[in-house]
């Protein structure tokens, strides 16, 4: 019956580490499924302990760095509007400091030039320096550096 000891405290801490967090309790609760595994088999008390240690040491030395080191990677690909930062877009309506309209990637997008002092006249090509709320801020390919 001890195995069921372990999957008990298994259970308790995954849900601990659903509200927690922090990748250690639910290395435990993996942990104390090795014990209930060694305990089912029918090993005493002093292999289930060590199983646990090991198992514990396992995740804690080799586990949790690995997964917050992925965690801690910002995603390669931009999501959303993040992803047209950067873009070209053509002028569809002159486009001053305060309004004017683009193309960018098939769709119209209200837009602002980034320097207030510019004017784009339509046709020109620009690249998207920002996305503010809905509206695109330009800047002119031919006055890039």
């Amino acid at each position: 019956m001890p195995w069921f000891v372990w999957l008990l405290a298994a259970a308790a801490l995954g849900v601990a580490e659903f509200f927690t967090l922090t990748l250690v309790l639910g290395l435990l609760a993996g942990a104390a499924l090795v014990a209930a595994v060694v305990a089912g088999v029918g090993i005493g008390l002093l292999g289930q302990l060590i199983a646990l240690a090991a198992a514990t040491a396992a995740g804690l030395v080799l586990v949790r760095p690995l997964a917050l080191r992925q965690m801690a990677q910002q995603p390669v690909t931009h999501e959303g509007s993040d992803a047209l930062i950067g873009r070209r877009a053509e002028v569809m309506q002159e486009v001053t400091a305060t309004h004017g309209l683009i193309k960018l990637s098939g769709e119209e997008w209200s837009a602002r030039a980034l320097d207030e002092s510019l004017v784009i006249p339509v046709g020109a090509l620009v690249d998207v320096m920002e996305i503010d709320g809905a509206m695109a801020v330009v800047y002119p390919r031919e006055l890039l550096p």
